[in-house]
Parts: structure tokens; C-alpha cells; sequence
């Protein structure tokens, strides 16, 4: 496991450090290079989170991953680059209509020049280029987005994202640090429950510098501010060819 070749995989230049800024560059290139997919799932691959094997997946053979594959991966690249890192369990909350009923999010807590934030890189929605602050109540701008952080009494830090018509939920978390076993039973339901979106669903997201790029079972669709073109690949050709053109993923 080579950290440069990391940074390569990345296309991050210039010398690494543990600052904010860095954290920051890590973070939106991995978004813009690694794609969040669940392929392997469809495919009745098995997975592994051992970190030298999706080390593997990643860098070695330019795949992308799923949260608890992406976030363990680039868990690890910071900590090498010397930052202070904490593995949290989250409770995803977007699109539920009710109290979610299990906790199957990978987050990170990073440490950075005497400041604490939240990183992620797993989530194939819309999700925060750069690190956010964990800051109580702080609005937080990205682009076009807006984001805070709130505390609840029952469900810990809930990360917030502003629409037309409020705040609305993402997912929410609590401060017990995990250690990477703590995360298989988590993966293995999603891998395997008859009723896991991920194994029902073929799912692969990729943001790009003015947009994103998306995969509901068949369907592309690519966004950028002018709007968005969907589109069904006609043949399994076709759409390994979308799927290396618009995410770089060779099957």
C-alpha cells in the first residue's frame, strides 16, 4: 500500500501535509476521481474491508466503492498524512419517511490544525465537497449548498441540508469511535438483506467539476447547472461503455 500512488489515483499534486487546506483538496478530488458504486454487490462479488483489499480495488484496479469500502480506504490516507481521524456509525436519513431502523453509514472525524471536522466521501448522493466544521448550528456553505450541523437529545450530531422548503435531515451520528470490525455486520446486511437498497439496486455516483454523473439500475443520468440528460444504454456494450466513459470503471 503506497501512499503516492494514492495520491496519484486521486490526482492530488504537489507535497501532502495534515492542514485544512489539504484536508480540504483530499477530499474533492476523491469525490471527483473515485467513484461511490455498488457493483460488485450486483454482481455477487464478495466484498472485503480489509484496508489492503480495497486498497486493492481502488487504487490498484481503479474502482470505487460503497461508504464503508471509500471512507475506511481514505480513513487510512489521512492518517498516514499524520491527521488525527475517528470512524463513526451514522443513521442515514435522507429519503426516509420515518426514523431510520438501522445505523449503516461510515462517517469520519478529523482532526486539522486545532479543528475538528467531518469528512465523507461515501454517500453517492449530493454531499459536501469539503470537510464541514463540527460546529454546532454554523451554516455552512458549499456552492449552491448550504449545510449545518445540529445536536439531538436521542440521535447525536445530525447533518442538515438547507432546500426550497426548509432543513431536512442527511444522516446523524454519535461520538463512539468504531473500529474497522465494527462495521461487517453493518456491510454484510447490506450486502446480503433481501430488503437492502444496494442489493436491489445498481447504484453509481461520481461528481464532476461543475456537476455529477449518477446510475439508478439502468438509467444515466448527468447533471451540470444547465440541467440534466438521462439516458438507457441499448446493449451490456453500451453501457460498460458509459459506465468507463462517465465513471472510469472497467468491469
Amino acid at each position: 500500500m503506497d501512499v503516492q500512488a494514492y495520491l496519484d489515483r486521486i490526482g492530488f499534486a504537489g507535497r501532502p501535509d495534515n492542514s485544512v487546506e489539504t484536508l480540504g483538496r483530499l477530499q474533492e478530488l476523491h469525490l471527483t476521481t473515485v467513484p461511490y458504486e455498488n457493483l460488485d454487490i450486483i454482481r455477487g462479488v464478495p466484498l472485503s474491508l480489509r484496508v489492503e483489499d480495497i486498497y486493492d480495488k481502488i487504487v490498484g484496479r481503479g474502482r470505487g466503492g460503497y461508504c464503508f469500502e471509500l471512507n475506511a480506504l481514505f480513513g487510512w490516507l489521512l492518517r498516514e498524512l499524520g491527521y488525527d481521524v475517528r470512524s463513526y456509525f451514522a443513521r442515514f436519513w435522507r429519503d426516509e419517511a420515518d426514523t431510520p431502523p438501522k445505523r449503516r453509514h461510515h462517517v469520519l472525524r478529523v482532526e486539522a490544525e486545532g479543528s475538528v471536522f467531518l469528512c465523507d466521501v461515501g454517500v453517492g448522493g449530493v454531499v459536501p465537497r469539503r470537510p464541514l466544521m463540527l460546529e454546532e448550528g454554523t451554516e455552512q456553505p458549499q456552492g449552491d449548498e448550504l449545510y449545518r450541523l445540529d445536536r439531538d437529545a436521542e440521535f447525536g450530531w445530525r447533518l442538515m441540508e438547507s432546500k426550497k422548503d426548509g432543513w431536512f435531515p442527511v444522516f446523524s451520528f454519535t461520538e463512539e469511535p468504531q473500529l474497522p470490525k465494527d462495521f461487517l455486520m453493518a456491510s454484510f446486511w447490506c450486502e446480503h438483506a433481501p430488503d437492502s437498497i444496494f442489493k436491489n439496486n445498481r447504484i453509481v455516483a461520481i461528481m464532476t467539476e461543475d456537476g455529477r454523473n449518477t446510475v439508478w439500475n439502468e438509467e444515466f443520468r448527468l447533471f451540470w447547472p444547465g440541467g440534466v440528460h438521462a439516458f438507457t444504454p441499448a446493449s451490456e456494450a453500451e453501457d460498460r461503455e458509459a459506465l468507463r466513459t462517465y465513471f472510469g470503471i472497467v468491469l
